[in-house]
Formats: structure tokens, sequence, C-alpha cells
């Protein structure tokens, strides 16, 4: 029997969805923390737009677009990512289960001025073209496609150090680059604190480059407006990062200055 890896990942995220509901890698920040500043920049004013997260998971940055007046709507394909989402917003979000290659058909008829991604969401995705395609479709003309996402270089590091490595050392365990296919993990560790998982414990992961990310967003008709690369992540991948004046982290001034985070605006013209 063939396996599916969008239903293992879709089981492993149902799985983890209480333990980061509960975790204090969540709670013990306002969801305005999970923003770059450089994101705002890019975005502009909310206020009163339709703006459309696409694998929001717990919907942490979906409640921060409608705490600034927009009209927000979240979507995950995991059934319990989006029960928890709604139990955090309450009635301040519309969320909506559903996988994001099946977005259009999930949002009949409804299109946004903000189409918002990213922070570990592009390496569940086998397909960025049919990604790419989604987005366009999902876009008003003149509507803004904001993705903020890992940076591949990170990928290829490893987003936690692999056992028996020294953790402070900037070494390449992984691809950067797309070709492989599926890479399959198999961990009962979670990225936040809390209990092992003790059940679906196996994910899939794809690797892409900015450059397929790019040549994807283009051949959906959208225009790239800006990229933006920064050294800072919300969490400390390394134990001998230090903290920025906003909460995040980076490297020490004696490391290598390295891209971890990505921001990237298209247009749909």
């Amino acid at each position: 029997m063939s396996i599916d890896p969008l239903s293992v990942n879709r089981r492993n995220w149902d799985a983890r969805a209480g333990i980061h509901a509960a975790s204090s890698f969540y709670r013990d920040h306002e969801p305005s923390f999970w923003f770059a500043p450089f994101e705002w920049e890019a975005l502009g004013e909310v206020r009163d737009r339709d703006v459309l997260h696409l694998q929001c998971h717990l919907g942490t940055e979906t409640i921060e677009f409608a705490r600034r007046g927009a009209r927000a709507v979240g979507l995950d394909f995991s059934a319990e990512s989006v029960r928890h989402a709604r139990e955090l917003a309450g009635d301040a979000v519309e969320y909506v289960c559903a996988d994001v290659y099946d977005a259009r058909e999930a949002l009949p008829g409804r299109d946004f001025d903000i189409v918002y991604t990213g922070k570990g969401a592009l390496c569940y995705l086998p397909d960025l073209d049919r990604w790419a395609r989604v987005v366009a479709d999902l876009l008003r003309p003149g509507g803004l496609l904001y993705l903020a996402e890992f940076h591949p270089l990170l990928h290829a590091l490893g987003p936690t150090p692999p056992p028996g490595v020294d953790p402070e050392q900037l070494v390449l365990h992984d691809d950067y680059l797309e070709g492989r296919g599926a890479q399959r993990r198999d961990s009962v560790h979670t990225y936040t604190d809390g209990p092992d998982l003790t059940s679906d414990t196996t994910a899939y992961e794809w690797r892409h480059g900015l450059g397929e990310v790019v040549n994807a967003l283009l051949g959906a008709g959208l225009r790239i407006t800006g990229l933006t690369e920064t050294d800072t992540l919300p969490w400390p991948r390394w134990p001998h990062m230090v903290a920025t004046e906003a909460g995040w982290w980076r490297l020490p001034v004696s490391a290598p200055i390295v891209p971890v985070l990505y921001g990237l605006s298209a247009i749909k013209p």
C-alpha cells in the first residue's frame, strides 16, 4: 500500500497541536512577537483589509492581523490545530480546515487583499508551482502575498542540532536545494516545550531553495517586489545565540553572519 505523505503530515500535526497549545513557547508570547519588524514595513496598514493566513497552525499571526483591524481568516489542514486556534482567538478570527492546495475550493467566491504564510510552512509542500497558483487565484488584483519563511540555509544547517554534533557548529547536514523528493523524519520531539509525542511521530518534508520559490511565484504571474534576508530567529536555534532588543535571537558577533529567515513580497498585477 502506497503512503500519502500529506496524510501522514496531517496526523503528525494533529498530534502536535495540543502540546503546542499548552506550551510556554506559544503561551509566553503575545501574537505580535512572531513578526519581524521588516514584515510590517512590507505589509503596511492592514485595518479593514481582507487577510488570509495559509497553513496557520495555532493562528498566532492570524490573531495579530485581527488585533490590527483586519478581517482575518486562518486556514490549516490539521483539524486539531484549527480547534485550538479557535479556542485561542474566540470570535476574532475565522478559521477554515482545509489543505492549502484546496484553499480555493474551501473559500468559494472569496478573494483577499493579503495572503500571508510561512515560518515553517513551505517545507511541508511537495509542489510549489501548484501552491503559487493557488495563492495567485486567492489574491485580488493588486493584492499582496507576503511570505516570511525559514531560510533554506537554516534547513541545510538543520533546524535542530543532530545527535552527537557540537550544537554551536555551523555545519551543513541537509540539502539546500530541492531534488531528492520527500525526506522522512521520525521523532517523538516537537519544537516546543512539553511532553513527547506518543503517536504519529513521522513527518515528510521537502526542500525548496530561494530560486525555486521565486520562480514558482513568477510562473503564477505574480511580480516580486521585495526580498529581505535576516540573521535573526524567534527562537534560539544554537545555544550560543544572544537575544535582540525585540526578544528574538542572533548569533554572537564572533560568528559568521548568515541568513536564517527571509521575507518575500509579491503583487498580483
